[in-house]
């Protein structure tokens, strides 16, 4: 690949010279002419993000030239966010790389080459072969590979022997003319951690029995993978000696160590999956062996690899481990907490104060109050049509004003004008805000007391009692609040027909009283219950099941939320709908020539027996028309609510967090971390050791 400079008239070949095979200078004036055009066609906003990150770095020099030093230049590539152990001082690696002129600085030209390099979809190899190749002569001879590994090992790191076996099948003998090219060199790379470790294993098995001390293992895999592990397994490392009591760590146990550190990545995909999948969001060792042979075209892990990864991620203490507990296997920067550190079971554990269950409530009222009555008012309309209909009785001649909902609109509107459709809603607002406050804070009571506190996860039976809970409870304020809303907006019809005067809420309520706001309270109940009892479950499986809410950390949009929302409003409203009915007649003033109904039993008898079993279904479409965006809005401004005015003392349940669920991230600072891990995958001191002031990166 060719690269070309913006403000330099010389083009850069950063591709290895081939030592097998020449082109003819006519290709290769093509290659070249080819590249440069791919290079000048570099998106302009992508050279003006790179400017603008040199910029904000770079120091000047006597003469107002702009550069990067050391430091500068790791705050400039550095990732900001970065989910592994690698010390933000070991990316000084890399400016050995960009700094081609050796001067210790490193100018724009640099800079913007280094980037571009980065954009290679091997960036990562790349890096590392250039890290080597110190005569920049586009292959790495035996001298060469020795001397740059040698200088980046400290004193006290386990000796590598050059002369092995492994290497000469790569270099040939010491001193010969076999050197490596790029291919090879990567292939040398990938293979290098393995003969690292078994010549570790064999120098320190001093005594030739297959088996190191614990300390000793722990040695060898800080100096190989010390950088992908968290200091939870760090400090469990010489616990391996468990799973073979009375020896000590043998060599299989340390292979088996390393190819579980190695498949990492594919590791917490197989887990994740098989965790949700799980009934109780939880999986055991066989449960584990069971994904992997459905999962993947060839079993990856061994039944040893598997006892391994459950030693590290359980200790033993648990047989079946939630997605949290092999937060400090997954993530190398995991530290624990209180909640995960404890063994005590749940009902042993400390438990919340009164104090503190209430301010939580009380919270969660407030923010309830505040969503319900945005989602009211958004579908209040919709709900004063679906009354109207509901209360039309077509078994009264003369008493059928409208045709369906579609025509009672436009009489409502044309009658009683644009106000007509929001005639009640101020006591609607007034009472909706407590109504809808109680039953989502009452639903997310009892359902965060049956949660599980690790996986999260909660039975069928519990979501349905939670939800019914909650409907159950806000009768308290629906009852008094619909009986008022229902007479409010009946006056614009009865003041048509019998041309009667229209009456306030508070003229209402005097002639009720107490006992008579709560007039079909029991119909209100056949309402509520199965409404909240179908409906909170249904968001929740729609949120997970469908939209996938969760699965490798994904959160969904407001257009899936709200989707999630509404769609469960449909069946929870239509199927509660003959409640409705039922409880709207009782609750309507009869005027005369109506049957006036005494109770549930006498008004569903009635109805079905004056105007049959589709008068029990009236208002079904204006009610799902209502509930169901009146819901999906209620809920969607609930947990945006949560989102923008979070509990300030709210104690966050331990979450995995991984590169696998952050947010896509800049594909060139991605690449230099990985060409880090690769030089890292040598030694994990590797950077931190002061290299001679001789040493020098290809120029």
């Amino acid at each position: 690949m060719v690269l070309w400079h913006p403000r330099r008239s010389v083009i850069y070949n950063d591709a290895p010279p081939s030592s097998s095979s020449s082109s003819s200078s006519t290709s290769a004036a093509a290659s070249a002419v080819s590249s440069v055009r791919s290079a000048l066609a570099q998106p302009q906003s992508e050279m003006t993000k790179w400017r603008k990150t040199f910029d904000n770095y770079a120091k000047e020099d006597s003469t107002g030239a702009k550069f990067l030093d050391q430091d500068s230049f790791v705050n400039a590539i550095a990732p900001k966010e970065d989910f592994s152990r690698i010390d933000r001082s070991q990316f000084g690696i890399l400016f050995k790389v960009a700094d081609r002129t050796k001067a210790g600085k490193i100018s724009w030209d640099d800079f913007y080459l280094f980037e571009t390099i980065l954009k290679r979809p091997d960036a990562e190899y790349w890096i590392a072969f250039q890290y080597f190749d110190v005569d920049g002569n586009g292959n790495i001879s035996a001298d060469e590979f020795q001397n740059v590994f040698s200088q980046n090992l400290g004193p006290g790191s386990i000796p590598f022997s050059f002369d092995s076996d492994w290497l000469k099948l790569y270099l040939g003998k010491r001193d010969g003319n076999h050197v490596l090219g790029y291919n090879e060199f990567t292939q040398l790379m990938k293979g290098l951690q393995g003969e690292r470790l078994r010549q570790a294993f064999k120098y320190l098995d001093t005594n030739l029995d297959g088996f190191i001390l614990p300390d000793q293992f722990k040695r060898i895999i800080l100096e190989l993978a010390g950088h992908k592990l968290s200091e939870s397994v760090i400090e469990k490392l010489p616990t391996l000696c468990t799973l073979n009591p009375g020896a000590g760590v043998s060599y299989s146990e340390v292979i088996a160590f390393h190819n579980v550190v190695r498949s990492m990545d594919i590791l917490e995909r197989i887990i994740r999956e098989a965790v949700a999948k799980s009934k109780d969001g939880r999986i055991d060792r066989e449960d584990f062996l069971d994904h992997c042979a459905s999962a993947t075209r060839y079993s990856l892990f061994t039944p040893m690899e598997a006892s391994i990864i459950f030693h590290f991620a359980g200790g033993g203490v648990k047989k079946r481990l939630a997605l949290v507990d092999f937060a400090a296997l997954l993530d190398p920067k995991w530290r624990p907490t209180a909640a995960t550190m404890t063994t005590l079971p749940q009902s042993q554990q400390p438990q919340k104060t009164y104090l503190e269950s209430f301010l939580h409530s009380v919270y969660n009222f407030g923010l309830g109050g505040i969503a319900g009555s945005f989602g009211a008012t958004m579908v209040y309309p919709i709900d004063l049509v679906k009354t109207r209909m509901q209360n039309q009785r077509s078994g009264v001649v003369g008493q059928v004003l409208y045709k369906n909902s579609w025509d009672c609109a436009q009489k409502v509107f044309r009658n009683e004008g644009l106000r007509g459709f929001y005639r009640g809603l101020g006591p609607q607002l007034v009472g909706v805000a407590p109504e809808k406050a109680i039953k989502l804070t009452v639903n997310d009571l009892v359902r965060g007391y049956a949660s599980d506190p690790e996986t999260g996860r909660i039975s069928l039976g519990w979501e349905l009692l939670a939800g019914g809970t909650a409907g159950g409870c806000q009768v308290v304020f629906t009852n008094p609040l619909e009986i008022v809303k229902i007479r409010l907006q009946m006056q614009g019809e009865a003041a048509k027909a019998e041309g009667a005067a229209p009456r306030g809420a508070i003229h209402i309520i005097r002639q009720l009283g107490l006992l008579g706001l709560y007039k079909g309270a029991t119909a209100c109940l056949l309402r509520d219950i199965p409404f909240s009892a179908i409906y909170f479950p249904s968001y929740w499986h729609f949120k997970k099941d469908l939209f996938g809410e969760g699965y490798n950390g994904k959160k969904l949009s407001f257009l899936e939320t709200l989707g999630a929302a509404a769609m469960a409003g449909m069946p929870a409203a239509y199927l509660s709908t003959p409640a409705d009915v039922i409880k709207t007649r009782l609750q309507t003033e009869a005027r005369k020539g109506e049957t006036r109904y005494t109770g549930v039993l006498h008004a569903g008898r009635t109805i079905l027996k004056e105007e049959g079993f589709r008068a029990m279904f009236k208002g079904g479409v204006a009610r799902v028309l209502r509930s169901s965006p009146q819901f999906g809005f209620t809920l969607v401004a609930y947990e945006y609510l949560h989102q923008f005015l979070p509990y300030p003392f709210a104690e966050q349940p331990p979450q995995l967090e991984t590169r696998l669920t952050a947010a896509p991230e800049d594909i060139t600072r991605v690449r230099a971390r990985n060409a880090m891990k690769i030089l890292l995958d040598c030694h994990s001191d590797w950077g931190r050791v002061n290299v001679p002031a001789n040493f020098s990166a290809p120029k």
